[in-house]
């Protein structure tokens, strides 16, 4: 397998996210994020880190999109800080978290590379979270005038975006189970959060339409192929619910579908008492992509002592299936199949894989980092999305998770997604096997 075999527009890059690697939380004018906040709670992330310093992008961005360009990638997605922009979240403009975001553009575009933004990467401002965040019914106008700032400043030189980044990701850990930042907890706070967060994607897209000439627009879902544990009916009825909420909540009223509310009790109170069919029409839009993130399947089994949803994870590992580091099973096959239950949809003109990779350790050995299961995740996972694009799967392009180990959310430094190692005590950087292994495949 080449990259050539998937033709010679496909789009190949690496993706990060700015609480995770820029750094300088605390400077040049930035007002804090809930990651900040969130993090500083005794707890909440594994061995007390904090994204303060992380991977100090915001000093080092040239070395790190030269080693983009180094690797042979032709895309280099990140997401702007809202808080950088927006110190209070709205309001007044902080010129030199702007004209940070102008010197990566162009730095990427002297190197030939292509930005992608994404304009939401979970990293609200913590101003805006004490006015309710997501769940306040003023997120809609404040997310539409940073979309539109941005969208002006930066629209002549950036013509790829991604609006919002896994909206079942943040609202669900971070509003509902309360893992994930800013810690919120319960179903109500969860379905405010999404009514939101749907609105919001196609009003984003629709002022990215408006104003940025030539934009090519998508927005980014989380996804996992949802397999039940048995034939059982329990369990049958359990995965239904589980790819509703995990798969489905968020796509399908985007496609002008609606939530998808049918047999299940819950979401069809969730639709009745927030009057979703209001909105119908506003939480959709034709998006040029439509961006997937599959890290792992999930196999599940009904339980009854689990809210709302009434299903239970069975783990790879208890089931004896290859998985990764983070115990996430290894699945090329399911990755093949997601992608063909995500492209059937006839709303959806083409798919483009925005974040794909693993966590593994990586080992030291002749003063190489190798990291040989990650290169093997790779070839896999390669080969399953180049069967669904021969299978007729329209997919333009594929972005590798991530460019350098980072601040990985609750799992603070220890999960490892890189291909490039990063010394967090001297930011040093170090090109680990996979990444040699990109640089050579995307040479062919």
């Amino acid at each position: 397998m080449q990259s050539s075999h998937f033709g010679k527009d496909f789009l190949w890059g690496v993706a990060t996210a700015a609480a995770q690697i820029e750094g300088a939380a605390n400077a040049y004018g930035k007002g804090p994020s809930i990651w900040d906040t969130f993090s500083k709670r005794s707890g909440k992330i594994k061995k007390g880190h904090q994204p303060t310093e992380a991977c100090d992008f915001y000093h080092r961005y040239k070395e790190d999109i030269a080693l983009v360009k180094t690797l042979g990638f032709t895309v280099f997605r990140f997401s702007i800080s809202w808080s950088r922009i927006f110190p209070l979240g709205d309001g007044a403009v902080n010129k030199e978290g702007v004209a940070f975001y102008h010197n990566v553009i162009d730095e990427c575009l002297k190197l030939d590379l292509i930005p992608m933004v994404t304009l939401y990467h979970w990293d609200l401002p913590e101003a805006l979270s004490k006015e309710g965040g997501w769940t306040a019914f003023g997120i809609n106008a404040w997310f539409n005038d940073y979309v539109s700032f941005c969208a002006k400043e930066y629209g002549a030189k950036v013509k790829q975006w991604i609006v919002i980044n896994e909206p079942f990701g943040f609202t669900s850990l971070g509003y509902m189970l309360g893992v994930h930042a800013p810690g919120q907890t319960g179903v109500h706070n969860f379905f405010e959060a999404a009514l939101h967060t749907a609105i919001a994607q196609a009003d984003g897209a629709k002022i990215l339409r408006g104003e940025v000439k030539g934009a090519v627009i998508g927005t980014a879902f989380s996804c996992s192929e949802i397999v039940p544990y048995t034939q059982s009916a329990p369990d049958l009825l359990a995965a239904k619910r589980t790819d509703a909420l995990m798969n489905r909540f968020f796509l399908e009223p985007v496609l002008g579908l609606g939530f998808p509310t049918a047999n299940w009790e819950v979401l069809e109170k969730f639709a009745i008492s927030h009057s979703t069919w209001r909105y119908q029409e506003r939480m959709k839009f034709d998006f040029d992509f439509i961006g997937i993130q599959n890290y792992f399947p999930l196999v599940i089994r009904y339980n009854a002592f689990i809210p709302v949803v009434q299903a239970w994870e069975v783990k790879a590992k208890n089931r004896r299936a290859p998985h990764t580091a983070m115990g996430w099973e290894v699945n090329a096959d399911s990755f093949y199949r997601i992608i063909r239950q995500f492209a059937a949809y006839p709303q959806v003109k083409n798919i483009m894989v925005t974040e794909n990779g693993a966590y593994f350790q990586d080992h030291l050995v002749d003063g190489k980092i190798n990291d040989q299961a990650r290169i093997d995740y790779f070839k896999a996972y390669l080969a399953a999305m180049l069967k669904a694009k021969n299978d007729g799967v329209n997919i333009t392009g594929y972005l590798a998770w991530t460019l350098l180990d980072n601040f990985e959310w609750a799992e603070g430094y220890q999960a490892r997604f890189g291909i490039v190692y990063n010394d967090f005590k001297t930011q040093q950087r170090t090109i680990k096997q996979s990444g040699y292994w990109w640089q050579e495949f995307l040479s062919r």
